[in-house]
């Protein structure tokens, strides 16, 4: 094992031990939740750039000269460690949860804090596994994992709880309108788990309290988490959770005066943030051959991968690194023959 990588496992570690000592313990102090979101999220940023020293994967900005950030981090691993995408998910949510924790103020419920930490112990002793064949167990005991009063809820159930209670701290005559924002902040943030690149901004705070107030419900204030769901095995210290996506209405966007709180994207154009040409020189295919790859497998249909403006006449188009995931794994299949589909391609107008 390379030695940067053993090092930066063993902090993880330690930052997830710490992360399960804050949980369980008996004090009830208002920096607990604080420490658990803010170990375990540097618990698994440790984690995965170990994984990628040992692939060797430079993790490095060359011209910050500093290390990546936690998101760049979750991208290089759903190409290197078949990360999936409900795995990325969690993880922007886990640190969306964080960084209202540790730069302004959220408040968490104990349902859904429990919730988050034994998805958090079942993906970090996945993760070890697919990256080093190591089980959590062969670190921590089991006795130290995080264990609650609280039975596993489904997701679903826990977010109706939420919003519950903050329709009940802003009723009228109720003076516990800081409590409420912090539990409005916790189901934005939960929304990490569907929508790849968001902030969650005072005014989408503001917009989601307007909207309680006027009596507005769940499914118009929250519409992007109708298909999160929750699976939950095992009984005891042997509890597993996974978050997953379950069937229900299309994820939509809430923009411009929409009552529904607003998910700001950052900037489209830095999630397509690939151009053809660079798209094709990162595949080590021609443009020729990227084109009717592209084609053959629908990449300019699909809205996870392509997006286009005009600027003046001119047509600008930008691709996600899902379509780079879609068009890498194709390329490594058994059987795949770019030739024939660019034959293909080329005469796909042929009568």
């Amino acid at each position: 094992m390379r030695r940067e990588a053993r090092i930066l496992k063993e902090k993880s570690l330690a930052s997830l031990t710490n992360a399960v000592t804050a949980f369980n313990s008996p004090q009830a102090s208002g920096i607990r939740v604080t420490i658990v979101l803010m170990s375990t999220q540097h618990a698994f940023e440790m984690l995965l750039k170990s994984a990628l020293v040992q692939q060797r994967v430079d993790v490095f900005d060359r011209d910050a000269d500093m290390s990546f950030g936690f998101d760049k981090c979750v991208n290089l691993c759903t190409e290197r460690l078949q990360v999936s995408t409900q795995e990325a998910g969690f993880l922007r949510m886990l640190a969306k949860l964080r960084d209202a924790e540790q730069h302004w103020y959220g408040v968490v419920s104990e349902g859904i804090l429990y919730t988050c930490m034994r998805a958090a112990v079942t993906l970090f002793d996945e993760l070890l596994r697919r990256a080093f064949s190591e089980s959590l167990a062969k670190h921590l005991p089991d006795r130290i994992l995080p264990i609650s009063t609280y039975p596993p809820k489904h997701i679903q159930a826990l977010i109706d709880e939420e919003f519950r209670q903050v329709q009940e701290l802003l009723r009228p005559g109720k003076r516990h309108g800081a409590e409420a924002r912090g539990r409005i902040r916790t189901l934005l943030a939960i929304q990490a788990l569907e929508i790849e690149e968001f902030r969650i901004s005072e005014r989408d705070i503001d917009k989601f309290e307007q909207g309680v107030r006027k009596g507005e419900g769940r499914a118009d204030l929250l519409p992007n988490l109708s298909t999160v769901g929750t699976e939950v095995s095992g009984e005891g210290i042997n509890v597993t959770v996974h978050f997953t996506k379950t069937q229900g209405a299309p994820v939509r966007w809430a923009g411009g005066d929409d009552a529904a709180a607003a998910v700001k994207v950052e900037d489209l154009w830095n999630k397509f943030h690939w151009t053809r040409g660079k798209l094709a020189a990162k595949l080590g295919l021609s443009t020729g051959y990227a084109a009717a790859l592209r084609w053959k497998l629908g990449i300019d249909d699909d809205e996870s991968c392509h997006m286009h403006r005009f600027h003046n006449r001119t047509r600008i188009d930008g691709y996600s690194d899902n379509a780079f995931r879609k068009m890498k794994e194709v390329m490594t299949a058994p059987g795949f023959d770019i030739r024939a589909i660019y034959q293909e391609y080329r005469f796909r107008n042929s009568i």
